[in-house]
């Protein structure tokens, strides 16, 4: 917003006529016209005076405070994208400065027009392409200031990539502090930075132990889905959820226990006694292979706790005991099978 703006803004809001403001500036009604109409600005002198008139800071008058919503963003993002289609990189670059100047303290606009600008010279021909990267970098790193999280780690993901780029890893290494320890992007980033820099080992360790908590993370998303079609009554999605986790478990290889057990739940739901027995018989068998996927080449590089003989004995135990509830399985009295089962 110019300032014009904002005083034509304000002085509505008190309900104060041009003349009436001009009167109490000391100054002609038609300057007032001319500041709102954006043909001139105030004396630097004037600042004060008006803002006190309008119950405001200088920093308000000039718009330091001015956030944009996302339409306005929206609206700069396409008109810078149009100049790039129409003049040269210097020009639209020049174009976008002068509006970042506008709107210092608007993190969201100042980190993806750097975005677009760092995109921009990296893929077209620019003389003295250099010249930029200093703009660029600061912008980047003013979005590290904000109070959104979500810019916050745009930033920085923005300056580990350009770091990345121009292969100054120790330097790109810094930034992943801005992403939190659960955050899989920086688990990511720092296999990337390992591997650049011939820490194979702890590349392949870290890599592996992504693919290991997404496995994870993936049942327990299917299981979600399976759990929410079940309560609408949708079975076929429910079935295809049970699948997909049948699938998930074989692709990342966390062993035969946790193909077999999601079937439990739907086929009881179902009162289908022989996929039932067969899948209570199939995970008694494999009770014992719950760690099956610390010996898959996937992991080979990661460190499990060894799965002593007592605890094994104890979850098979355990899964008899819930096998034998009659309360559950109470379709499944007098199968000769299941009774033999559970004994």
């Amino acid at each position: 917003m110019q300032i014009g703006d904002v005083i034509k803004k304000y002085r509505k809001e008190k309900g104060i006529t041009q003349e009436e403001m001009a009167r109490r500036l000391g100054v002609t009604a038609p300057a007032v016209s001319k500041w709102e109409n954006g043909t001139s600005v105030p004396d630097i002198m004037l600042l004060g005076p008006i803002a006190r008139l309008f119950e405001i800071s200088v920093d308000t008058l000039l718009s330091f405070q001015e956030e944009l919503s996302p339409k306005e963003i929206a609206d700069l993002m396409q008109a810078l994208d149009k100049r790039f289609n129409e003049e040269s990189y210097d020009e639209a670059f020049h174009w976008a400065k002068k509006k970042l100047e506008m709107y210092p303290n608007c993190k969201q606009l100042i980190w993806q027009m750097a975005l677009v600008l760092d995109a921009r010279h990296m893929t077209m021909d620019v003389p003295d392409s250099d010249k930029y990267d200093s703009y660029i970098l600061d912008w980047y790193s003013q979005g590290l200031s904000s109070d959104d999280e979500r810019i916050k780690t745009s930033a920085a993901d923005s300056l580990f990539n350009y770091y990345v780029r121009k292969e100054e890893y120790e330097k790109a290494e810094e930034y992943l502090k801005y992403f939190s320890e659960q955050n899989p992007m920086r688990k990511q980033k720092q296999a990337l930075i390992y591997s650049k820099t011939n820490r194979v080992y702890e590349a392949y360790k870290s890599y592996e132990e992504i693919v290991f908590s997404s496995s994870q993370m993936l049942s327990l998303v299917f299981n979600g889905i399976y759990m929410l079609a079940v309560s609408e009554g949708n079975m076929e999605k429910a079935r295809k959820m049970i699948d997909k986790q049948e699938e998930l478990a074989r692709f990342f290889e966390v062993g035969r226990y946790q193909e077999v057990s999601p079937r439990l739940d739907l086929a009881t739901l179902e009162k289908d006694a022989d996929t039932v027995i067969q899948t209570m018989q199939e995970m008694l068998a494999s009770v014992g292979e719950l760690g099956a996927f610390s010996k898959s080449s996937l992991y080979e590089h990661m460190t499990f706790k060894k799965l002593d003989t007592a605890f094994v004995e104890d979850m098979r135990d355990k899964l008899l005991e819930c096998f034998r509830d009659t309360e559950t399985f109470r379709f499944l009295i007098g199968n000769e099978r299941w009774e033999n089962l559970v004994k």
